[in-house]
Order: C-alpha cells, then sequence, then structure tokens
C-alpha cells in the first residue's frame, strides 16, 4: 500500500489519449497517477512502488491485460486491478474478472463510471491474509478443511466485483456466505439487501426490482423505490434466483449488463452502482438445460461459482457449531448436549443442514430438563432415544410396549389415521394430526390428567406441554 499521504494509480495503456485522459480525471479526484505503455514498463513500475490501484488496458503491444492481472494476483494481493475494454467484449471482461480482476470498465471510456469504480476500488481494506482469515473466522463457524478453503474463497471474492453464484443444498447458509462476501469487501458501510425471489408474485417483480412512478398503474398511489435502487453503492443479493420467471430473467439480464434500470412507468433508465450475488438449491446448469432458466442470464450471473458444502461433508464441525447456535438461542454457557446426543448427531444425515440443526436445538432447549440436552430431546426420526428406552431412569416412564392397557389406547388411535392421500403437499399437517389423536386418546384415557398421559408416553410432562401447544392442544 501507498503509505504517502495521496493515494495513486498506475495506467497501463498503449495509447497516449487514454493514459492523458485518466492521469486529468484522477488528479481531479486527487490522486497521483504514474503510467506504463507496455507489460514490461508495468512491471517495472510497480516494482518501484506499490499503487494503490491498477487499471489496465487489455490489449498491450507485448501482452495482454490477463496476463497483468495473474502477475498482480500472484505478487500483489492486495492490490486491485480494474480492466479496459473494446465496447460489448463481454467474454473478455469475464474472463478478466475469474483471473481475479476487480471490476472493468468498457471503451469509450464513461468519466462518471471511472470515478464510482475507483472511488470503490480505493475503499477495499489493506489486510494482511492472517488479519481477514481471523475477522472471518469470528462469523464463520468450523475448522474443518471444508470451512477454511471456504473462508479464503470468501476473502477472495470479497476484494473483487464479480457477479458471483453461491449454491449448495437448502440450510447451509447461503445468505450467511453472501453477508460475509460483502462485509469483507470494499462496499461495506453500503447496504446489504437480500430478497427471495420465489416470495415475490410474478405480477410485481418488475415494480419490486425496479420501482415504479407515481400513476404508472392502478394502485400506483407513489414513487416506489426498487430492490436495485435501494441496493445502490452496495450489494443486493438474488436468494432462490431459479425461481424467477422467464419474462423476468430477460429484464435482470438487461439491468446486469446495462448497470441500469428503468423503474415501470419512466422513459428513461437510471444508472446503478450495486454488487449482484446470487443463490439457489437447484442445479441452475440443469436448468438451463430444462428450458426454465436463460443461458445468457446464466453466463452472466455465474462469473465465479462458489459452492457451500452441506453439513455432513464437515461434521467434525458439529461440536463447535451446538455451542455457538446454542448461545445465539439464548441457551446459557452452562448448556451441554450430553456425549450419547452428540454422538447421536454425528450419525444423523442432517438433510436441512445447518437450518436443520438449529430449528433442533431451539426444540432441545424447550423439552430438556436441566443442563442437560439428551438423544430424546433431539427427537430424531429413525433414532432410538434414551427417554423412551426401557433401561432408561431419569423420567420413570413405562414403555408403551410393556404396558398392555396402554398399547391398547395407541393401536385404537392409530386404528383411524387419515388417509394417506391427506400427506399429499402436507406432510407436516399429516403427521400433526396423527399425534394429535395420539395425544388427545391418551390424555382421554388418563382422565385428563396430563401428568400421567406424559408418563404412558414415555416423555416428560415438560415435552408434553411443549407437544400441545405446538398443536394449539394447550387448552
Amino acid at each position: 500500500m501507498n503509505q504517502g499521504t495521496t493515494q495513486s494509480v498506475l495506467i497501463v495503456d498503449d495509447e497516449p489519449d487514454i493514459r492523458e485522459l485518466l492521469s486529468l480525471t484522477l488528479e481531479r479526484m486527487g490522486l497521483a497517477s504514474h503510467c506504463a505503455a507496455t507489460l514490461q514498463e508495468a512491471r517495472h513500475q510497480l516494482q518501484q512502488r506499490t499503487p494503490d490501484l491498477c487499471l489496465t488496458d487489455m490489449r498491450l503491444p507485448d501482452g495482454n491485460g490477463i496476463s497483468l492481472v495473474e502477475l498482480i494476483q500472484r505478487e500483489y494481493p492486495d492490490l486491485p486491478v480494474a480492466v479496459i475494454t473494446a465496447h460489448g467484449s463481454v467474454e473478455t471482461a469475464i474472463s478478466a474478472l475469474k483471473g481475479g480482476a476487480f471490476d472493468f470498465i468498457s471503451k469509450p471510456i464513461e468519466l462518471e463510471r471511472l470515478r464510482s469504480l475507483v472511488q470503490t476500488a480505493l475503499k477495499l481494506p489493506r489486510r494482511s491474509a492472517n488479519t481477514a482469515a481471523n475477522g472471518a473466522r469470528l462469523q464463520l463457524v468450523g475448522q474443518s478443511p471444508a470451512m477454511q478453503s471456504l473462508r479464503q474463497q470468501i476473502r477472495k471474492l470479497a476484494r473483487s466485483q464479480a457477479p458471483v453464484h453461491i449454491h449448495g443444498e437448502s440450510g447451509v447458509g447461503k445468505e450467511v456466505v453472501a453477508r460475509l462476501i460483502h462485509a469483507e469487501g470494499p462496499r461495506a458501510e453500503g447496504p446489504f439487501i437480500a430478497v427471495n425471489c420465489g416470495a415475490i408474485p410474478p405480477e410485481l417483480m418488475e415494480s419490486e426490482f425496479f420501482g415504479h412512478l407515481k400513476g404508472s398503474f392502478t394502485g400506483a398511489s407513489r414513487d416506489k423505490q426498487g430492490l436495485f435502487q435501494a441496493a445502490e453503492g452496495g450489494t443486493l443479493f438474488l436468494d432462490e434466483i431459479a425461481e424467477l420467471p422467464l419474462p423476468m430473467q430477460v429484464k435482470l439480464l438487461r439491468a446486469i449488463q446495462e448497470k441500469a434500470v428503468r423503474p415501470v412507468g419512466a422513459q428513461s433508465e437510471q444508472a446503478t452502482d450495486i454488487r449482484l450475488l446470487s443463490a439457489t438449491h437447484r442445479h441452475l446448469a440443469s436448468e438451463v438445460e430444462a428450458g426454465r432458466f436463460r443461458n445468457d442470464l446464466f453466463y452472466r450471473i455465474n462469473v465465479i461459482d462458489l459452492h457451500i458444502p452441506a453439513l455432513r461433508e464437515h461434521r467434525e464441525d458439529l461440536p463447535q457449531l451446538v455451542e455457538v447456535l446454542l448461545l445465539r438461542l439464548g441457551a446459557s454457557e452452562a448448556v451441554r448436549l450430553t456425549p450419547s446426543a452428540l454422538s447421536t448427531l454425528q450419525d444423523y444425515a442432517f438433510p436441512g443442514n445447518v437450518r436443520e440443526l438449529e430449528n433442533m436445538l431451539e426444540r432441545a432447549l424447550a423439552l430438556a430438563e436441566g443442563s442437560s440436552i439428551d438423544t430424546g430431546d433431539l427427537q430424531l426420526q429413525g433414532h432410538q432415544t434414551s427417554r423412551g428406552h426401557p433401561n432408561h431412569t431419569g423420567s420413570g416412564a413405562v414403555p408403551a410396549e410393556s404396558d398392555p392397557e396402554m398399547q391398547r389406547t395407541l393401536d385404537a388411535a392409530a386404528s383411524t389415521p387419515p388417509p394417506l392421500t391427506a400427506a399429499r403437499g402436507d406432510l407436516d399437517g399429516y403427521m400433526n394430526a396423527i399425534e394429535r389423536q395420539v395425544l388427545t386418546s391418551t390424555i382421554e384415557t388418563c382422565g385428563g390428567n396430563k401428568t400421567a398421559a406424559a408418563r404412558e408416553l414415555g416423555i416428560s410432562f415438560r415435552s408434553l406441554r411443549y407437544r400441545l401447544q405446538k398443536l394449539g392442544l394447550d387448552d
């Protein structure tokens, strides 16, 4: 980093007029500039002094800008480099971004766009790799190789303005990763706007994304700012982008390409300055093949692909994750999982990943007695729970299979379950209906005595109360 009070920019271009235009613009911004006409001169300049930013043309007499980008990535990793491309050279710009360029600007150069790019680049934090890693570690839980690799990728991507597509199974924490990319980059002081594309009705999408003017359609009683405008100077995170209908995909593609949007009812476009991140749990390439997602949009948002590992791929992080999540849920530091409960979690597949783990722990906190969370409190389907085991002495419960009267009660409750067709599209509702039958039948058999009913079912009174509240039967 330049240690002087005036920040400097290295300009690499073989056209004297371009170098002069850039130098004058930077000078008016209060920045010093140094120029080079070839790759060789640029290398020499870098050896003499390390600037705060490098602007390089893609076509140079002795090579191309990609070579310079790669050199800077290797030897000056803290130095942002932006490339100048010919108008319409999308493939070239994307190649530069994948190579590690901070951003790109097309010829003819728009000075306002140039100023915005330079100001954003100079906001990049200049930190050592260790400092950056420590900062990420405070927010991204786990020390497994998979998580350490993810931290490194986040740290690198944060220093770029390239569109990043984050993919992974539901519940892995795609939005958490998007927020880290934002927080580690030069736009950290700007807004982070997250939107679930699948939650917006199709007829409202254009207005939600681009805004609208008063009177532009029935019900438009005032001007409205869109998501692109709300994210100005910051990051726009489009979660579940695969849910966008094809007509909206066309409009989104234009907004990304032109870096401008036109509000509904407006006659002209408005320039936008955002970092675009997107995510989905679907496989976008398959969606493209199936014709449900535009190939050109996929090409633009998938400049850099970031995969988030599933929880089962880094099980060694479970103990630390559990500890952090329990504290986040408001548990005291004394609350711990028993060795049996932790072992059960290690064997579980976690189809819902970290989100499922958090929901599981929240439920277990409500069911657990004291400061220990046991296997039974986790309520994992398909696992034998310690609270239901005949040898368990904690609750004094008698399992149903050892009590003929109780077994008859359960058999009666299960003899007329809801039809299987009721489970289609509403499995949770179907399972709740069966549980409701079992609970109400058992309480009736026990004469309305809930303590006795809990004992008959082999669960704690606290667990019974939780289940009744969940099903709306607590009265």
